[in-house]
């Protein structure tokens, strides 16, 4: 309790000085016209959620918001935000380019009218689930726990977006994360507090899952920018951070794949169509000042059609000798999007991975910590541990506040060393989203789980296993 103590200590000291620093930042653009009195701090904050939760309040802000809002520069976004988590078919490591910064949070809204470029906000997420499974639900995630009410993110934002719509100056942005919670399993970077996990196995922990800065050249191509520092490992259609998903629950896929890297990743938009990047980081899930750290690169490539029905995104994705450490993965990940109609569209996304070297299980060789070693055939005291998965998304739009997700999902651990199981798997999960405004999310899902050669559920009790969960994300 004194380290949870603590790390709450530090995120509300995080905020105070961020506040200080925005109110005067606000005040200084304030001077002339004087403002008029305003509302209570707290009386502010809570007109924002009662105009939020009101019908037609929400439309006239949203019309209000849209007009008074930058051009896009680009292709037109094709899907709506909310309900969908993204307007936009996603990329990692980089702001979507030519996208205006147009959201406002109740939190800032409260502070300063919303008017600052730097941003402070976030969100809670209690979950709670039901399992066939007694202790736990592994390799499910971020419900692993089985049977429980969790705080899984307490997640701080502090941030500034560079303004990417424009072609005339250089610009910057940061992101500070503070994570708070049960996810912070799923996020731990070796290197960063990563003893609360590997050493203690603590339930509850805390994770800077995401520090770096952004540095935005507009005169390159239509625009560049560069990421330094700790970001999500950029594949993919799922992220770490709650609000950007589909579902509570993530895929199998998902589930064992990278995290986080931290280096330095450059994106540059071609043309509306086509979009690069390139960069360096350190591994996988590792601070650089490890001793599992390497050298590793990253190469992507993404291709969206003129009607925006379709988009290709293909990386090679921490690529280095391969030999075993630390979550050492060596993955080439292709995904897929496409839009049926305005209400129906489908996400799909596979992977290859593999490590070498990798210590088996029934040699001398003892696994490092936190990294399992493989079910090598016998005699052999090391060996490449390869595997492999696919996953679709197919999402159906009921209204501006609802949507439904069926998700069909693959795994392929042909050695064990990701899942400690040597088997396949397969799960179907079926799932409902509802907003409130655009403030509160509630994800209800049903799933089922199979492990098709062994019994690798319920700590390798069984070989299946239905879930029914829910998380309830409440955004400040």
């Amino acid at each position: 309790m004194t380290r949870i103590k603590r790390w709450y200590g530090l995120l509300g000291c995080g905020v105070l000085a961020a506040l200080a620093g925005l109110m005067a930042q606000g005040a200084g653009a304030q001077e002339a016209p004087p403002a008029p009195a305003a509302k209570p701090f707290f009386a502010r904050w809570g007109d924002f959620y009662r105009g939020d939760w009101a019908p037609p309040a929400v439309q006239a802000a949203s019309a209000q918001d849209a007009a008074a809002a930058p051009t896009r520069r680009g292709l037109p976004s094709p899907l709506d935000s909310p309900p969908f988590p993204n307007s936009d078919w996603s990329y990692g490591g980089s702001p979507v380019i030519g996208e205006p910064d147009g959201q406002s949070y109740p939190l800032m809204s409260a502070i300063n009218g919303a008017k600052s470029r730097v941003k402070v906000y976030g969100w809670v997420e209690p979950t709670v689930n039901g399992s066939t499974s007694a202790h736990d639900n592994f390799p499910v995630a971020n419900d692993e726990t089985a049977n429980r009410l969790e705080l899984n993110q307490f997640v701080l934002y502090v941030e500034r977006l560079p303004d990417t719509v424009q072609q005339k100056h250089f610009d910057w942005g940061f992101h500070l994360t503070s994570l708070v919670g049960t996810d912070y399993r799923f996020t731990t970077g070796k290197g960063y507090f990563s003893g609360q996990l590997l050493n203690k196995n603590n339930s509850y922990g805390f994770d800077p899952s995401l520090e770096y800065v952004d540095l935005y050249f507009p005169k390159v191509a239509k625009g560049m920018n560069v990421r330094v520092g700790r970001y999500i490992s950029i594949p993919g259609i799922e992220a770490q951070l709650a609000p950007n998903n589909y579902t509570f629950s993530h895929s199998l896929l998902y589930s064992i794949d990278p995290f986080t890297d931290t280096g330095v990743l450059a994106t540059v938009k071609l043309t509306d169509q086509w979009l690069v990047q390139g960069g360096l980081s350190a591994g996988h899930d590792v601070a650089p000042w490890t001793s599992d750290a390497k050298p590793s690169g990253t190469a992507c490539v993404s291709y969206t059609t003129k009607s925006v029905n379709d988009n290709v995104y293909v990386c090679a994705n921490g690529i280095n000798s391969g030999k075993y450490a630390y979550n050492n993965l060596q993955q080439y990940d292709a995904t897929w999007y496409h839009k049926f109609s305005k209400r129906l569209h489908s996400a799909t996304e596979s992977y290859f991975m593999y490590e070498r070297d990798v210590p088996s299980v029934a040699g001398p060789v003892v696994p490092e910590t936190g990294a399992n070693g493989a079910f090598c055939r016998a005699g052999v005291n090391r060996c490449t541990a390869p595997e492999w998965a696919a996953v679709n998304f197919l999402q159906y739009e009921a209204n501006a506040h609802n949507f439904f997700s069926l998700r069909t999902d693959f795994l392929n651990d042909k050695k064990g060393q990701r899942t400690a199981y040597q088997t396949r798997y397969s799960e179907e999960t079926v799932s409902w989203t509802h907003w409130w405004g655009t403030t509160v999310q509630l994800r209800p899902e049903m799933r089922f789980d199979r492990a098709w050669d062994r019994a690798a559920y319920g700590k390798g009790t069984h070989q299946n296993q239905f879930t029914v969960a829910s998380d309830l994300i409440f955004h400040f």
